[in-house]
């Protein structure tokens, strides 16, 4: 059991199979050792847990097991079967069914007659059946870690101490944001009935993080576990019942991945929520696209693991071994991508194989062992076809172990050195326990290599220098941040990423919002066109006729003499541009007559105006929030200059009355107003986790963002959408009123004579779906804002998902930008920025 010879280019550490014994040859029994040889060798003896309780749960199903619907077993006739096996030693745990669409109704059916009941409960009633849920998970915990390591082959200790701890502690937390629902979430709502789908690396723990916020909330759920891991969730849903949860409330369905894409897009399912791999994200976003339904998704990861040349170095390696090789390096955030300063770089690299060679795989029951088995070989293989890319590109591969059995599932902890930073093992999500290591020279090479990846899940820190930690931390841009740590979770703080690790976030208050809805706000059921592929065409525009629209008249010079032509042009990087294509498009008032014309833009000028936001964001997002408010309080001084000429422009195009458009002017003054104040007032919070520390949440810029504005009050909707995103440190790019662009453009001169920077707000006006479409496809628009058509929404999210950005659609619904709750909303700080979560342990002064 002592440490293997290691060899760069092959696996060589898989021990070699035992020569069959022969009939003559009696097996040679393994001499017990003595206490003094034991206190010699320090050799681990096993430590098993006992699955006797597991085994018995399992037989009185007869190891055969149907849907968990309205509170009872489901068992439809017909219905093919899936053979979980328990991946440490291939031994077939159970059977379960494979579900169809039809089971999906009658699941939706009786979730949808208890969500009327259930949301109809107050807060403090859901929060005592929650409170239940805890207290039964804890009755339960013991026999709860076992299915689950039996049924995915991780470390009974890591379900035991960790994933069991995190539910239980999950459902209690979310208890108590059920008893505050009625105070804290006073204009919110549940969504309705949630369909949850999760993944199978932590199958009852990433079910906890869905149910329990849905639960507080108000809804009702309908969970697909993942095909390999199903049992946990079964075991769950008899818990729930022990507890007193009302039949309907939770229910349990098995099946395909077919089978949970019918879930997600059945029509009156009216929230989704998902954790697994990109690639089915951006599927079910697809899926989605256009419904009405919420969704929010916990994606794939390449999480960076900096550090530094002042870490201490011992606790970081542990800190590595915790980051890869937790649950066989099975996990979304699993710190894969290890970057080490170069002055410490060859000193780390030989602790981590000397640490690598006392990692102990075998029986997920076993307490003594540091890794169980990978959960079904068919990802195993999946790794291994990783490791040997690697090979093939000339990196060198180190496979170090003590011991590793030679049945089962299982996959040595891999170390890859050599690499560059465009290898596919470094890029790619492996979800295995394989670690690549690179070097950098400064800290802003850090920064530069931790965010050249398309993820944005976790990551972490490793230095004892406080001051370069934050500013590291905050610059890379995840969703987490540990540091000196890595994988901590708790459910006062949210977890979720950015770019193609998804979006929403799972724990804390912010999580709350991913089951709930604006109170005002209807479940949207809009009914776009099958095929939105079209969408966005345009055909430039023609001369008119005079009879038409004639071209205004001057009331400054002698009668029936034109004024002086004018076309608007783009603002981009804080100048007036030209369009790409010389191509204007007409404005007409109430009375028929030409306005104006302005540019229609074009492809190109969305790229232009993408690049110009891009090149202001960095700065824009790290000024003082107390210079952004005054910036928009400079914008409202400047509007109000020109209140009656912007009121009587408003009023020839709407044909109100100047008094009434003045009301529309002054709610644009009060706008920038209320949303100046909020710049410096929606930075973030410390959450209250367990940790012996501090756990900051930072309420962080999204980045460039794409808006399409609404034609419905073509200037309050243009201040109310722009606004909240440049006071929370984003740049944009706007798309006005394509009816009535002219009021955007009048600002112009607002934004030039209020030292708003260049760049930060950008304007390009035209056909609103031809440029909202270029919008949507761009890789460096990080969310899309959409008020136009249903045909147009569902564009926008079905476009959204090649990367994964985030979109806020209206479904083709009008609102009330007039009304406090529609036009300024919670909901607008919550689409203007990203939640972050930076872990700080502490503990040197009283640690012993």
């Amino acid at each position: 059991m002592g440490k293997k010879s290691e060899n760069a280019a092959a696996p060589e550490s898989k021990p070699a199979a035992a020569a069959p014994a022969t009939a003559a040859a009696a097996p040679e029994k393994k001499k017990k050792p003595s206490v003094a040889e034991i206190f010699e060798t320090l050799e681990y003896g096993p430590a098993p847990e006992s699955p006797a309780a597991a085994n018995a749960w399992l037989d009185d199903h007869g190891r055969d097991f149907g849907h968990f619907i309205n509170g009872e077993w489901y068992k439809p006739d017909g219905r093919k079967q899936y053979e979980s096996f328990n991946p440490s030693n291939n031994e077939v745990l159970a059977k379960t069914i494979q579900g169809e669409a039809a089971d999906v109704d009658y699941a939706v059916k009786h979730a949808r007659t208890a969500f009327n009941s259930w949301s109809a409960l107050s807060g403090h009633q859901r929060a005592r059946h929650m409170y239940s849920i805890a207290r039964h998970i804890q009755k339960h915990q013991r026999l709860i870690a076992v299915v689950e390591s039996m049924d995915n082959g991780k470390p009974v200790r890591e379900s035991r101490d960790a994933d069991v701890a995190v539910v239980a502690r999950w459902f209690y937390h979310y208890a108590g944001w059920a008893q505050l629902s009625d105070t804290e979430m006073k204009d919110w709502k549940p969504c309705g009935v949630v369909g949850g789908i999760v993944a199978w690396n932590f199958p009852l723990m990433l079910l906890a993080w869905k149910v329990a916020p849905a639960l507080a909330m108000g809804n009702t759920v309908i969970m697909k576990p993942a095909t390999y891991t199903r049992l946990t969730a079964l075991l769950f849903a008899e818990i729930c019942a022990e507890a007193g949860l009302p039949p309907g409330v939770f229910n349990v369905v098995t099946g395909s991945g077919s089978f949970g894409s019918a879930l997600a897009g059945h029509p009156d399912v009216d929230k989704v929520g998902f954790t697994g791999s990109t690639g089915v994200g951006q599927l079910l976003r697809r899926l989605t696209a256009g419904t009405g339904k919420k969704i929010s998704l916990e994606l794939g990861g390449k999480s960076p693991v900096v550090v530094f040349d002042d870490a201490d170095l011992d606790a970081a390696v542990e800190g590595v071994v915790d980051a890869i090789w937790f649950n066989q390096g099975q996990v979304c955030s699993a710190g894969s991508r290890l970057l080490v300063q170069e002055t410490v770089y060859d000193t780390i690299v030989a602790k981590i194989k000397e640490r690598m060679s006392h990692l102990r795989l075998g029986d997920s029951l076993d307490k003594c062992i540091d890794m169980g088995a990978i959960v079904h070989p068919s990802q195993r293989d999946t790794i291994e076809e990783y490791v040997q890319s690697a090979r093939d590109e000339g990196c060198e591969v180190h496979q170090l172990y003590a011991t590793m059995p030679e049945t089962g599932c299982y996959y040595p902890p891999t170390l890859i050195t050599n690499v560059n930073t465009s290898s596919r093992v470094v890029q790619e999500e492996i979800f295995g326990p394989v670690l690549t290591v690179l070097k950098f020279r400064t800290a802003k090479e850090a920064i530069a290599l931790s965010n050249n990846t398309i993820f944005g899940l976790g990551s972490s820190v490793w230095t004892e220098n406080l001051p370069k930690s934050l500013e590291v931390a905050l610059s890379i841009k995840a969703g987490t941040c540990w540091i000196n740590s890595h994988n901590l979770f708790d459910a006062a703080a949210g977890f979720g990423g950015y770019r193609e690790s998804g979006f929403g976030r799972d724990g804390g208050k912010e999580g709350l919002y991913e089951y709930a809805k604006p109170a005002w706000q209807p479940r949207y059921r809009p009914q776009p066109a099958d095929d939105v592929s079209k969408f966005g065409g345009n055909l430039p525009p023609r001369p008119l006729n005079p009879s038409l629209g004639q071209a205004p008249k001057s009331a400054v010079v002698a009668e029936n003499t034109p004024t002086v032509d004018r076309t608007y042009k783009m603002y981009v990087g804080g100048k007036q541009c030209r369009p790409d294509a010389p191509y204007s498009l007409s404005i007409f008032g109430a009375d028929g007559k030409m306005m104006g014309q302005v540019g229609d833009g074009n492809r190109k000028d969305i790229r232009n105006a993408v690049e110009a936001a891009h090149k202001a964001w960095p700065g824009w997002g790290k000024r003082a929030a107390h210079n952004r408010a005054q910036i928009v309080y400079y914008m409202a001084e400047n509007l109000e200059i020109r209140r009656d000429e912007i009121a009587g422009r408003l009023a020839a195009f709407s044909g109100q009355s100047v008094e009434e458009a003045r009301k529309e002017v002054d709610a644009s003054i009060e706008r920038l107003f209320h949303w100046g104040a909020y710049a410096d007032k929606y930075g973030g919070t410390v959450q209250e986790t367990t940790l012996y520390g501090a756990t900051v949440k930072i309420f962080e810029p999204v980045g460039p963002i794409g808006i399409a504005c609404p034609d419905a009050c073509p200037l309050l909707g243009f201040v109310s959408l722009f606004a909240p995103a440049v006071i929370r440190g984003n740049t944009v790019v706007i798309v006005p009123s394509e009816k009535c662009p002219l009021l955007a453009c009048d600002l112009y001169q607002v934004f030039d004579t209020s030292d708003l920077p260049a760049g930060v707000v950008n304007i390009v006006t035209g056909n609103r779906d031809h440029l909202s479409k270029y919008l949507a496809e761009h890789m460096d628009i990080e969310s899309m804002w959409y008020f136009g058509t249903a045909d147009g929404s569902k564009f926008i999210e079905t476009a959204s998902a090649e990367n994964c950005k985030r979109t806020w659609v209206n479904y083709g619904y009008e609102r009330d930008w007039f009304n406090k709750q529609q036009g300024c909303g919670e909901e607008f700080l919550i689409q203007a920025t990203e939640c972050k979560n930076i872990w700080m342990p502490m503990g040197t002064t009283f640690a012993n």
